[in-house]
């Protein structure tokens, strides 16, 4: 990749809806070479999707939920009991495997504690968990989908 991949994927993480032209004119090429760029880096899986984001307030899910999980089990039977229980769960839009005080993280989005509480329900019922900890954000400071590319070789 270089300089002109990179400006790419700036404009298209900000506007995924930007015309080959507007790309091309703000990266300076023509429509052509600018459109080859772009399925290069889709066929790369550089990018790998372009979606919509709905504002969670918009759609009724504007809490957000950290959750913290412990287990004493690290057996792959119980991490694919697990993994198929969290996936089957539509509000954990972010599932990561940590290193420190916690085994896993969620990030949970719902309307309200009671709804939480409905997932938290799902959650341990499916599962044998050690501990469940779950912080609720009070305000959302920073949020973005865009990653830093300052890091691109």
């Amino acid at each position: 990749m270089d300089g002109i991949d990179t400006k790419l994927l700036a404009l298209l993480q900000e506007n995924a809806e930007l015309q080959i032209s507007e790309l091309a004119e703000r990266v300076g090429l023509s429509t052509t070479p600018c459109w080859r760029r772009v399925q290069r880096l889709k066929e790369a899986g550089v990018i790998t999707k372009q979606v919509s984001l709905v504002d969670r307030k918009a759609v009724n899910v504007a809490v957000t939920v950290f959750v913290g999980v412990r287990t004493s089990h690290h057996n792959q039977k119980w991490f694919e009991t697990f993994r198929a229980t969290v996936e089957a769960i539509p509000e954990v839009v972010e599932f990561y495997r940590m290193s420190g005080e916690v085994d896993y993280l969620l990030r949970v989005v719902v309307p309200d504690i009671a709804a939480y509480d409905a997932v938290y329900k799902r959650l341990t019922a499916s599962i044998d968990l050690s501990d469940v900890s779950s912080s609720f954000a009070m305000e959302e400071l920073k949020y973005t989908t865009a990653l830093p590319l300052g890091y691109v070789n």
